[in-house]
């Protein structure tokens, strides 16, 4: 990909120090280190936007699904659970004990 951009920035003269003595540490351009984390924020601020959007729409088919009435009390999840959990260990041969 051709490098055509320019970035400038302004920071601490101290912190400027540190990174590039740091980069020089590791034997990589200062501009190469840069670009490396520019594409991780980018991906971890695409990867948080998908899962809030994923979240939104689980939060708003759970209203939804409130709203139609579409609800069961804690006692009735446990009932239909321990039923699941009594067929499948009836299934292996094994008992809830």
């Amino acid at each position: 990909m051709p490098k055509e951009a320019v970035f400038t920035m302004k920071l601490e003269p101290e912190l400027r120090s540190e990174f590039m003595a740091e980069a020089e540490a590791s034997h990589r351009p200062a501009s190469q280190i840069l670009r490396e984390l520019m594409r991780d924020f980018v991906q971890r601020q695409k990867q948080a936007r998908d899962y809030d959007d994923f979240l939104r729409g689980k939060v708003e088919l759970a209203r939804a699904q409130i709203a139609n009435g579409q609800t069961a009390t804690h006692e009735e999840v446990q009932a239909r659970f321990a039923a699941k959990r009594a067929d499948l260990l009836s299934q292996t041969g094994q008992t809830g004990a």
